[in-house]
């Protein structure tokens, strides 16, 4: 057996084992959990006290209306829950007014047991029996076909996003508008918040001949959008030449969300988006620090802060210094010791910089990681680029690495991409739903 086989069976026999005490616990039997039984008392929206309700919170306040006479298939992770945190999928599926048949699980899977880079596999969901089929990696006719094969009507999109670029959701959502077109399904997408706002659009946007899974169409590396408002620029700019035409598509947005709003600011509970998105805080760094994935210095997996701490084995403190000396506003740089538990450096001591916001107001995280990038090169000997060139598919072309092996400046690289992220914010402008 596969090392990807074997992962995927020890989560499914860790989520059945999670589904089985999930229902003693909440004193059903696991054969009637398994059964999705129906007739259970209706979701009431509004139990967690926020001030933000979510497009999920909205849709079942009405009635689930939108979604009356389908055959509904979730595309979901566990960000998915209520502001009571239930999971939408256990909160919907119990309920008469919505018929659910089918979830599409994304990368690191429906219920979340997978690491970054992996995902759950095909499977039933022990706690209610619906069949969860897995998306990851899968675009196109593939992933048509997956829908055609699940017999759903409509395809409802609820995760969590990041506000990054290569923050793979979005582009999990961009796939299944391509492959709802090519299968004659629609879309709905349920909307929550950017949490790292939506005042503005920052960053290096993507040439389409570095396109990937961690950026499949020119837009900004920090695209200060919410996953509704992206939805929409995808159906207009880039879903038609995809597929052929545009998706139907709806969406459901938010209500008492604003756009200079951070998440602590919602009332809305954080679940991890993944595993090493553990708070909003990692959010804030995340569309600059992650850049450092394209090097050999490690970007804090392992560490309980990941995105936040920095280094490499042979750093001292003269790159917090360096870093420091850059003037960058909002933040701080700590000279940093850690010892990551897995990933790059697992079990060795390291040197590097933890990073203080201050001000997350004036704090540009693209510009920031760019500066981090560039003084960790002048200052550790041994800063290298990944052979693969991942850099260039985080920043989306190679621009940024070779101005930095050119000797460029923080403020030089920046200028590079001005003319490319004002035009995307003008066509950004188009699409935003919120004040």
């Amino acid at each position: 057996m596969s090392t990807s086989a074997e992962s995927n069976l020890s989560r499914r026999r860790l989520l059945a084992a999670t589904g089985a005490a999930g229902a003693l616990a909440a004193g059903v039997s696991p054969a009637s959990a398994a059964e999705g039984m129906h007739g259970g008392s209706a979701y009431t929206p509004g139990g967690g006290g926020g001030r933000v309700r979510t497009g999920f919170d909205r849709l079942a306040a009405s009635g689930y209306r939108l979604l009356d006479g389908q055959r509904v298939g979730m595309v979901t992770n566990p960000t998915g829950v209520t502001a009571d945190v239930r999971h939408i999928v256990d909160v919907m599926h119990p309920d008469d007014r919505v018929n659910l048949t089918a979830v599409f699980g994304p990368e690191h899977g429906f219920r979340g047991t997978a690491q970054a880079g992996g995902s759950e596999g095909r499977y039933d969901d022990p706690a209610t029996g619906l069949p969860v089929f897995d998306t990851y990696q899968k675009s196109g006719q593939a992933l048509a076909d997956i829908f055609t094969e699940s017999r759903v009507d409509t395809v409802v999109f609820d995760i969590q996003d990041a506000g990054a670029r290569f923050y793979t959701y979005i582009w999990t959502l961009f796939d299944c508008m391509v492959a709802a077109v090519l299968a004659g399904k629609r879309v709905v997408v349920l909307d929550r918040p950017n949490p790292v706002t939506g005042r503005n659009a920052y960053g290096p946007v993507l040439d389409k001949a570095y396109a990937t899974f961690v950026g499949r169409e020119p837009i900004a590396q920090a695209h200060g959008m919410t996953v509704a408002e992206l939805a929409l620029l995808f159906n207009a700019e880039f879903v038609p030449s995809a597929a052929g035409r545009a998706a139907d598509l709806e969406i459901v947005e938010m209500s008492g969300w604003r756009r200079d709003d951070f998440f602590d600011t919602t009332g809305l509970p954080w679940v991890p988006p993944s595993p090493n998105m553990p708070t909003p805080e990692t959010a804030l760094v995340y569309s600059g620090t992650c850049l450092f994935e394209g090097t050999n210095l490690s970007e804090g997996r392992g560490t309980t802060r990941p995105f936040e701490l920095l280094g490499a084995e042979g750093i001292d403190r003269r790159w917090a210094e360096a870093a420091g000396d850059l003037d960058l506003p909002g933040v701080h740089f700590r000279e940093a010791y850690f010892t990551p538990t897995f990933s790059k450096f697992q079990g060795k001591t390291v040197g590097g910089v933890q990073l203080h916001v201050h001000d997350r107001a004036a704090y540009d995280p693209v510009r920031t990681g760019i500066g981090l990038l560039v003084t960790a090169k002048r200052v550790w000997s041994g800063f290298a680029w990944r052979e693969d060139k991942w850099i260039d598919k985080l920043t989306g072309s190679a621009t940024v690495r070779t101005m930095i092996d050119d000797g460029a400046d923080t403020d030089d690289v920046v200028r590079a991409w001005r003319e490319r992220l004002a035009e995307f914010r003008a066509v950004r402008k188009k699409y935003l739903r919120y004040r």
